[in-house]
C-alpha cells in the first residue's frame, strides 16, 4: 500500500490538536463554576448533577453522538436555531464537533476541579471572607491558586480525551478533509481500505505526542507538589 505524504499524515493531527485545544478552553471556562457548585453545595439535587455530570464516561460514544446529531441537526432545537442565526448547519462542522467534544469530555474537565475544590482547606475561605474578600474575590485569590494541580489535571485529561475521541466526532462531525476529519477517523480509514502502513504512521505519531502531554503533566504536577 502507499504511504501517506506529510501533509496527509500531520493534517488529521493538526485538526484534532485545534480541536482538543477549543474544547478544553470552554470545558475550563465552563466547568470551573459547575465544580465549584459541586463542590459547594449541599443540596439534594447534588447527586442528579453528578450523575448528569458523569453519564458521558459510562454511556457509549454512538448513544451520546446520536442524540447529539438529532439535538444539533437542522431540525433540532440547537440545529434549526444555529441555522436561522448563520445560515449554516452545526452538523458535520468543526462548531459542531467542538459541543459534542465538550459534552463527552465534560467529566474528565468537572470532576478533577471538583476533587481539587473538596480538598481545600475551609478555614483559607473562611480567613479571606473575614478580610473582607467577596466570595468571588475569595476563589480567584485563594481557592483557584490552591486547586493549580486540579486545573492541570482538568485541562490534560479534557485535552488527551478529545484528542482520541472517534465515535461522537464520528456521527455529528463525519469525515470531511481538513473541517472534520480528525486523527482518529483517518486511522479508521487507512484500517477499513487495508493500509496498515499509513495507519502504523499515524497512530505511532498520535501515541508520541499523547505521551509528551501526559509526561508533561507529570512534570508539573511533580514540580508543583515540592514547592
Amino acid at each position: 500500500m502507499n504511504e501517506l505524504t506529510g501533509m496527509s499524515i500531520f493534517a488529521p493531527l493538526l485538526l484534532s490538536v485545534q480541536l482538543a485545544l477549543v474544547t478544553t478552553v470552554v470545558l475550563i471556562l465552563t466547568g470551573t463554576p459547575i465544580a465549584w457548585w459541586l463542590s459547594q453545595t449541599s443540596s439534594r439535587f447534588k447527586p442528579a448533577a453528578q450523575a448528569i455530570v458523569a453519564m458521558p464516561i459510562v454511556l457509549p460514544p454512538t448513544v451520546i453522538g446520536f442524540y447529539l446529531l438529532i439535538l444539533l441537526g437542522p431540525n433540532g432545537a440547537i440545529g434549526s436555531w444555529w441555522v436561522q442565526m448563520t445560515g449554516s448547519a452545526l452538523t458535520f462542522s468543526f462548531s459542531g464537533l467542538v459541543i459534542a467534544s465538550c459534552v463527552y469530555s465534560l467529566p474528565f474537565a468537572v470532576q478533577p476541579l471538583q476533587s481539587a475544590f473538596e480538598s481545600l482547606p475551609r478555614q483559607m475561605l473562611e480567613f479571606a471572607w473575614t478580610q473582607g474578600a467577596s466570595k468571588l474575590d475569595a476563589f480567584f485569590a485563594v481557592a483557584v491558586p490552591m486547586s493549580f494541580r486540579g486545573f492541570i489535571g482538568a485541562a490534560v485529561l479534557a485535552f488527551a480525551h478529545t484528542l482520541g475521541e472517534f465515535g461522537v466526532v464520528l456521527m455529528v462531525g463525519g469525515n470531511i478533509p481538513g473541517e472534520t476529519r480528525v486523527i482518529s477517523i483517518a486511522i479508521y480509514d487507512q484500517v477499513e481500505t487495508l493500509n496498515y502502513g499509513a495507519a502504523h504512521q499515524m497512530s505511532l505519531l498520535l501515541l508520541m505526542f499523547a505521551f509528551v502531554v501526559l509526561f508533561g503533566m507529570f512534570v508539573v504536577n511533580r514540580r508543583w507538589s515540592t514547592r
